[in-house]
């Protein structure tokens, strides 16, 4: 009776050591894999979630900034407009000391 408890103990021994091993093995896959990863997408020139959100937000602003000045052109332009339109010969007023 005493050596099949023996016997039971060295065989759960042997496989948490092999469970340990393997564990041991996936974690250095994974971190392998990872690696690897990084460093094949680091050669691709992408930028980070944290440069991206940097340079979406000065989009953002210029684009807000265009649409202000536009506003403000057609504001100007608007009231310039009327002006700025030639005078024809026919035109009253157009006549000889008119140029």
């Amino acid at each position: 009776m005493q050596s099949d408890n023996r016997l039971f103990d060295d065989f759960a021994k042997f496989v948490n050591g092999a469970a340990g091993t393997l564990a041991g093995m996936a974690r250095e896959g994974e971190a392998a894999a990872r690696e690897r990863a990084k460093t094949f997408l680091g050669g691709m020139d992408f930028v980070s979630r944290d440069e991206f959100e940097v340079v979406k937000a000065m989009a953002v602003a210029a684009r807000d900034e265009a649409d202000a000045l536009r506003a403000r052109l057609d504001a100007l332009e608007g009231k310039t407009a009327p002006a700025a339109q030639p005078i024809t010969p026919d035109a009253p007023g157009a006549g000889e000391g008119a140029l």
